[in-house]
């Protein structure tokens, strides 16, 4: 895995549309004076890497309970993530809020070698990213890139 906590670690990604993607967050996160070290960071799955090794570096559940002993597959299971997006053809990105403004994005590229669980998981849960979205002002943004 890699982990990103600002954009001068960008050079290690080395899929264009992701690299250009955790940019564009880094950007957004950053557009009212914060300082990447308050806000998170990101976590990008590589092939091999298990579930249970992208949760602890990121401090988040995946596939596990976060208040029950329930897994995903489970009856009961509960996803905690914020947002699960997909990024057709890409990735899928999934945000937790950890507290206050401390997120965690981890970004599951759709890609061989990826744990299988971790991509059935994300492609149940995700929404395919909106094609614009409606800003104050009357602009439109396209998420991603």
């Amino acid at each position: 895995m890699i982990i990103l906590r600002d954009p001068s670690a960008l050079d290690q990604v080395e899929d264009a549309y992701i690299r250009d993607l955790i940019a564009q967050r880094f950007q957004e996160i950053t557009i009212d004076g914060y300082d990447y070290d308050d806000l998170g960071m990101f976590v990008l799955a590589q092939p091999g890497d298990s579930i249970a090794a992208l949760e602890k570096a990121g401090g988040v559940w995946i596939t596990t309970g976060i208040f029950t002993d329930d897994k995903y597959g489970d009856p009961d299971f509960a996803p905690s993530f914020e947002v699960l997006e997909e990024h057709p053809g890409h990735c899928f990105e999934m945000v937790h809020i950890m507290g206050g403004d401390f997120g965690v994005c981890t970004v599951v590229p759709d890609a061989v070698g990826i744990d299988p669980e971790l991509l059935r998981f994300c492609k149940e849960y995700a929404v395919p990213i909106p094609e614009s979205v409606s800003v104050i002002g009357g602009d439109s943004y396209a998420p991603g890139v």
